[in-house]
């Protein structure tokens, strides 16, 4: 088949800066994120904001003009949808068949905060850029066989998950990309409310849960460069917002610590 010279590009981007636009993230103090193969933050900035160590990146945002600022800072753990994965495999018995995510998700809501001490470190999906693209520590401590199970093993998973984008957040905010708002799609493991629940109360964010894709996000942008929305923000008019979660001061307390005892742990090795 030739090239058509008729073809127009109207919109292309990266994943995560169209998962932003899919949130409608597009200005200054705006915040997206993520949790499917990799664990993601997005912060969108007018600021040339970039960490010295390299352990976020800085990109221009899908809406940035010579004018017009528009930057977006990027956090990544991939130890993310791959630890999940292998939960759901070594927690998976018989021949063939494999537990689903929702009985994960099941499982986690039977634990309590904290696991009974149990702490994972999801960095076993190869170097991560929060510790300057070094090897990390991967696994789980405090394994006792007497009184963990599965679901504390699959919480102590959620919360590592958290706990690890909360270390690069922290990164984040020292160079001025943070904020109290987060967007995410209903979708990977925001689907779990147990991930939810440590998600706000950690990061002590309020999350803004919607009904879209990276899929919907880059048809509304094709739309938008086509001409058929007159602006970005009427793009997004119709975005289905589906729920909003906020910290409790108790848990937000409860995990403060418990997520100091593990940073604790990282920052010794």
């Amino acid at each position: 088949m030739g090239l058509n010279e008729n073809v127009q590009i109207n919109y292309r981007a990266g994943d995560q800066p169209n998962n932003a636009l899919s949130l409608g993230v597009l200005n200054p103090g705006e915040i997206a994120t993520t949790a499917g193969t990799s664990a993601v933050i997005y912060a969108v900035t007018e600021a040339n904001a970039c960490d010295a160590e390299n352990r976020v990146n800085t990109f221009l945002h899908v809406n940035n003009t010579p004018s017009d600022k528009s930057n977006g800072v990027l956090l990544c753990i991939n130890g993310s949808g791959i630890l999940y994965q292998w939960l759901r495999k070594t927690l998976s018995t018989g021949a063939g068949s494999l537990i689903s995510y929702e009985n994960l998700n099941a499982e986690a809501a039977k634990a309590e905060p904290g696991a009974k001490g149990l702490r994972f470190y999801p960095f076993g999906n190869g170097v991560d850029r929060i510790f300057s693209i070094k090897p990390a520590f991967s696994g789980i401590q405090n394994l006792n066989f007497n009184i963990h199970t599965s679901a504390e093993m699959v919480r102590a998973a959620c919360e590592g998950i958290v706990f690890a984008m909360n270390y690069g957040f922290d990164i984040m905010k020292n160079i001025n990309a943070g904020g109290t708002v987060v967007k995410a799609g209903w979708a990977n493991l925001f689907l779990s409310p147990v991930f939810r629940e440590i998600f706000v109360n950690t990061t002590q964010t309020t999350l803004q849960l919607y009904n879209t894709s990276g899929a919907e996000g880059a048809a509304r942008g094709a739309a938008y460069g086509f001409g058929y929305y007159p602006t970005l923000n009427d793009a997004f008019k119709n975005l289905e917002h589906l729920e909003t979660i906020s910290p409790t001061p108790a848990l937000a307390a409860q995990y403060a610590e418990i997520y100091n005892t593990w940073k604790l742990h990282i920052n010794s090795l």
